[in-house]
């Protein structure tokens, strides 16, 4: 018996104090700020563009998030007017968002990103109308983009639309974008819980840091051609630019649009402040209008449904036109710090310092009893 006892504290027990031998420093935005460098690169001739096909290049490489308060009709219409990428939100009928690609079809016509979220809970028949309709660019979207049901769905359409710029995630590893490009993903959406009013790491103890997320991501896609985009937890554009210093291509914002007057839903007049609703989809309420699917609980009645994100009110901020524009001039003051001309260059010349708490609550506004408010 003692033999036996002892094989077992020889044998076993180190099995699970190697996982904590093996814990990664897993670090995001905050943890980090990019080195400047030598520079004769004038921010305003700087090219922030992103080619994402042959026909289609973002002139900023900038996504609307595909909720269902951030991005519909009208939001799309101002972000593609604007050089970015907006899929439209699937907690709508298929017919109606068939309506919608046609009309944004007849507006800009197929050289610009016509696209839409689509996700396990639509049809293949609602697909292929989708792309009958005019979609060019598809969102395939869930929270773990690392399962069976997430690969069927992007096999499918990639091989039955292959035209499509098919983007597929969400994911956080090497394996897991290598699991959607074996299946014909042309891009690979990065994030599990880092975003403002997602609570999935809350629930489920599910995640990973965005910046070593990114940054894994990014070295296996580097030499595939294959797009990285950053999907979730920027709040500011200092973390766009972090996004693509650690190798991503484009970023999706959502808590960065939200409130915009072009987000759907009215806004609220709340002690003389103007808001507007600002939900996760994996916030009870979204689910019950379709999002249940995302985080694989459309087969689940939804009295066991337990959710992974909240709703807030977001203050207003205008229009989708001036948040991209603090955007765009924001990434070109960046790439004028670090002497770079164009995305390709500011992925792979950026430098990355680690920085302590002390020179985080540095990074920002301090030492100051008040601020002017901006006129």
């Amino acid at each position: 018996m003692r033999g036996d006892f002892e094989n077992y504290l020889k044998f076993c027990i180190p099995m699970f104090e190697d996982k904590i031998r093996r814990i990664e420093h897993s670090l995001s935005y905050d943890d980090i700020l990019i080195k400047p460098a030598q520079s004769s690169v004038i921010p305003s001739e700087v090219d922030i563009s992103l080619k994402l096909s042959e026909s289609i290049t973002l002139s900023v490489p900038v996504f609307s998030a595909s909720m269902d308060t951030v991005t519909g009709y009208e939001m799309a219409r101002s972000i593609v007017r604007c050089g970015g990428c907006a899929p439209l939100h699937k907690n709508v009928s298929a017919d109606e968002n068939t309506i919608l690609i046609r009309k944004l079809l007849e507006e800009f016509g197929s050289d610009k990103p016509i696209a839409i979220s689509v996700g396990v809970g639509n049809t293949f028949e609602e697909i292929d109308g989708f792309v009958k309709a005019g979609a060019n660019v598809m969102v395939v979207d869930s929270a773990h983009g690392h399962s069976e049901n997430v690969g069927n769905l992007v096999e499918y359409i990639s091989t039955h639309h292959p035209h499509v710029f098919l983007i597929a995630g969400n994911i956080v590893t090497a394996e897991g974008a290598k699991f959607l490009i074996d299946r014909g993903a042309k891009a690979v959406k990065v994030g599990i819980g880092p975003g403002s009013i997602c609570t999935t790491r809350k629930v489920t103890g599910i995640g990973r840091g965005q910046v070593s997320a990114i940054a894994e991501v990014a070295s296996f896609c580097h030499d595939k051609g294959i797009k990285v985009i950053a999907d979730g937890g920027m709040k500011s554009s200092d973390e766009i630019m972090k996004s693509i210093a650690c190798g991503a291509d484009a970023v999706m914002l959502g808590y960065m649009f939200a409130g915009c007057d072009e987000c759907p839903g009215e806004f609220l007049d709340i002690e003389g402040e103007k808001y507007k609703l600002y939900r996760g989809m994996g916030s009870l309420s979204a689910m019950k209008s379709g999002s249940s699917g995302r985080y694989n609980k459309n087969v689940l009645s939804n009295c066991k449904w337990v959710p992974e994100g909240i709703e807030s009110y977001v203050k207003a901020k205008g229009s989708a036109k001036e948040v991209l524009h603090i955007i765009e001039w924001s990434l070109k003051s960046a790439f004028g710090y670090l002497g770079v001309k164009n995305l390709t260059e500011a992925k792979e010349k950026s430098e990355l310092v680690r920085i302590s708490k002390a020179g985080f609550k540095r990074s920002d506004v301090h030492s100051i009893s008040k601020v002017i408010p901006t006129q």
